[in-house]
């Protein structure tokens, strides 16, 4: 059982599981091994931050929770089937599921801001015009963004375009949302500001949210639930002052070179 098993029970169902995951890239002689056998659970309805340094596997992880990457051993599971297994129209019906807010957006320049937030619905749905219009109307109001819908995303700041990209994100009601590094390059008074937008968004949707980040520790106060990853290890925290107690060296290490804390209970 997982640490992550003890921290939210069996009333609580995981909406992702992972169970003894590896990955790595390169060539045999060169094989660089970024998930060691890792074993964690995402509790449904909550919010999950995982962090580390560069090039530790985080948006890895991500890329697995989609299919994108398949595992070299290990199973991954949504909502208990395991995707690793799956063919692709299965793995597209499961991918209905998500909703993702790319690192920098990723708006497209040519469309306004109501176009790109319609994009999904026009795309996956049978929505008239007006339901099309109807749905980006109440999204805008929820995200205030009434009165942008006509720019371009040229003319929109960082923190706006990250309004755009969520807003999009959650056009298809999407069971989980994931976030990958969605507050790089926002100035630390912005980065505050969409930290509680989606807080806010979390609590009032109900959705599972994963999001993956290197800003330490603030990244923290979002979180229900900390996945520290460094060197192919993982531990799992449902506080930040949990983390200098890790049973993990290499998390030890992190918490003393990244995060300036003492290791405990060593």
């Amino acid at each position: 059982m997982s640490k992550a098993d003890t921290v939210f029970p069996e009333a609580e169902p995981a909406a992702i599981r992972f169970a003894a995951v590896s990955k790595s890239f390169g060539e045999r002689a060169r094989r660089h091994l970024v998930l060691n056998k890792v074993s964690f659970s995402v509790p449904k309805g909550k919010t999950t931050v995982i962090a580390g340094g560069s090039g530790q596997g985080k948006s890895v992880i991500l890329k697995l929770i989609l299919g994108l990457l398949k595992p070299d051993s290990g199973q991954v599971l949504v909502g208990g089937q395991d995707i690793v297994a799956m063919g692709y129209r299965a793995l597209q019906e499961v991918r209905m599921l998500f909703g993702v807010l790319f690192q920098g957006a990723a708006l497209f320049d040519s469309l306004t801001v109501f176009e790109n937030i319609a994009l999904p619905l026009r795309e996956r749905t049978k929505f008239s015009n007006e339901e099309i219009r109807r749905q980006v109307a109440a999204t805008l109001d929820q995200l205030e963004l009434t009165g942008h819908e006509e720019k371009f995303p040229a003319q929109l700041s960082g923190g706006m375009k990250k309004r755009v990209g969520l807003a999009r994100a959650l056009q298809l009601a999407p069971k989980i949302v994931l976030f990958d590094e969605p507050t790089t390059g926002l100035d630390p008074v912005m980065t505050k500001e969409i930290y509680e937008l989606f807080s806010q968004t979390q609590q009032r949707l109900g959705y599972t949210a994963v999001i993956v980040s290197h800003d330490i520790p603030q990244i923290f106060t979002l979180a229900d639930q900390i996945i520290l990853l460094n060197k192919g290890e993982l531990d799992v925290f449902t506080e930040a002052s949990q983390i200098p107690y890790s049973t993990q060296p290499n998390i030890r290490e992190f918490a003393r070179q990244v995060m300036g804390l003492e290791a405990r209970g060593e």
